[in-house]
């Protein structure tokens, strides 16, 4: 199967976006802090391991950080600038351990089984297509009862800049993203246990597309689909594309631009716990539990 993301080109993106990302994220602020909100739901426990996954310059790192001060936390991102831009002493006293740093991809979690308690991702899950190798490689370095607390788009996101280059243009510009029913699907299939999904809408306003694009590239989310045209578009297509985006525009005088969030927390199984695969259950057992009987020599 072909992949759908040309993740060379979300490194680049992202990479490219290190120095303007802080100063254009305002909703994926917004989100981030919606998601901490829900960490009041391990109650009294105080997670060892902690994973901040697609952690961009690190603001969730260091609140994670702040919360559990003797706690390993890890910021994982797939572009190497922006784990540049974590400070890892930011607000730093001697009972608190560093922020770890590590570029890597997602798809290849370089961490041991069952070695996380905590794994928290925001808006990163979306360059993803894979759902269900995903949520396997979360589960395989989650301890048993650990959580999954993350979040991504929803297909609702960007339509009104989707269908105005559609108008224009039979290349893509605006990433597919799964609907809320096939992220939970795709958790369950995982085992997850007891997941919880909400959907959240927010639409942002901006005078024109121009701006909107110009706020994507400072984000780092721009067209990263592999079948996306190579080459920049044109005047035309791009004049096209103002056009048909004009019908929108708001009593305000403003374009509105919607961003459709689906947030997940889930717990991760106990050893054994079936995993869905083609429609039956499939249990999955680490090597480590299996009895060994020795024979003297």
């Amino acid at each position: 199967m072909n992949d759908v993301f040309d993740h060379r080109q979300v490194r680049r993106a992202f990479s490219r976006a290190a120095g303007s990302y802080s100063a254009a994220a305002d909703l994926q602020r917004e989100i981030e802090s919606r998601l901490l909100e829900s960490l009041e739901y391990l109650g009294e426990q105080s997670p060892a391991s902690i994973v901040d996954l697609g952690s961009g310059p690190g603001t969730a790192a260091i609140e994670l950080r702040r919360r559990w001060p003797k706690a390993r936390v890890v910021a994982i991102d797939l572009a190497l600038p922006m784990l540049r831009q974590v400070a890892p002493r930011r607000g730093w006293n001697p009972l608190q351990r560093p922020i770890d740093r590590i570029c890597a991809d997602a798809r290849a979690l370089p961490l041991a089984d069952d070695s996380v308690d905590l794994i928290f991702s925001n808006l990163c899950l979306q360059w993803v297509d894979d759902l269900d190798a995903l949520f396997a490689g979360f589960r395989r370095v989650l301890r048993p009862g650990g959580l999954l607390l993350c979040s991504t788009f929803g297909p609702d996101t960007l339509h009104e800049l989707r269908t105005a280059f559609a108008g224009a243009d039979a290349a893509a510009h605006v990433s597919p993203f799964p609907p809320m029913a096939a992220f939970g699907d795709a958790l369950m299939r995982a085992g997850f246990r007891d997941p919880v999904l909400d959907r959240d809408v927010d639409v942002h306003r901006h005078p024109d597309m121009a701006d909107l694009m110009r706020g994507l590239r400072a984000l780092g989310a721009t067209n990263a689909l592999a079948t996306r045209r190579r080459a920049l578009t044109g005047r035309g297509r791009f004049a096209a594309a103002q056009a048909a985006y004009e019908p929108w525009r708001g009593e305000d005088g403003l374009l509105p631009a919607t961003w459709e969030t689906v947030t997940a927390m889930a717990w991760a199984p106990a050893h054994g716990q079936p995993i869905r695969e083609g429609g039956e259950d499939v249990a999955r057992f680490p090597a480590s539990g299996i009895p060994v009987r020795r024979r003297g020599g």
